[in-house]
């Protein structure tokens, strides 16, 4: 695992190891990126279900002005930061350990990007999307890795799909906030 682009490019990553571990593949994290790069200078970056960190830290390098990363597991975490501190992106960052529910319920924050990668096959996307409408800047994007059998609705609050991609069994759902008024962040 790798940075593939940005102030950290070519910079490798620790993963954590385990079955229940599913790294985003090089190929759609490009894919993802591509896609909102003209989305990232300067802006506040959600890594809900962190896991390594290495979506957060492929917006550090390619130019957001922060990261907040939320994972449960405290192993995560560990690499995660770990991971910051290899690319020197620790000052851009802030780490929680949390359930991403429940970490929605108290942020009062509003980010410009927002990264969903869950474990498959729990529902947590469906759970969380609700929790982001007054989480995301008008204009802001949740970008969702998915299992292909996931169908997610059209539109959640003020979310609506933008963008659907598939690549193999994996599917990414973009969904950008169409509020009208922008409210201070």
């Amino acid at each position: 695992m790798r940075v593939i682009a940005g102030s950290a490019k070519g910079r490798k990553l620790q993963t954590l190891e385990g079955m229940d571990v599913r790294p985003t593949t090089d190929k759609v994290k490009e894919a993802i990126f591509s896609s909102i790069q003209f989305d990232l200078y300067d802006a506040a970056v959600l890594d809900l279900f962190a896991g390594s960190g290495q979506m957060g830290i492929e917006a550090l390098s390619r130019g957001a002005q922060k990261a907040v990363f939320v994972d449960m597991s405290a192993k995560s975490l560990q690499v995660t930061r770990s991971n910051l501190a290899a690319v020197q992106m620790q000052e851009q960052a802030m780490c929680y350990q949390a359930d991403g529910r429940d970490f929605l319920k108290t942020d009062r924050n509003r980010y410009h990007i927002v990264i969903l990668d869950p474990p498959y096959g729990k529902g947590l996307i469906e759970e969380v999307l609700p929790l982001l409408s007054d989480r995301v800047v008008a204009g802001g994007k949740v970008i969702c890795e998915h299992e292909t059998e996931l169908s997610l609705p059209e539109q959640v609050g003020t979310l609506r799909i933008k963008k659907k991609y598939r690549y193999g069994k994996i599917h990414v759902t973009v969904y950008i906030n169409q509020e009208e008024d922008v409210q201070d962040e």
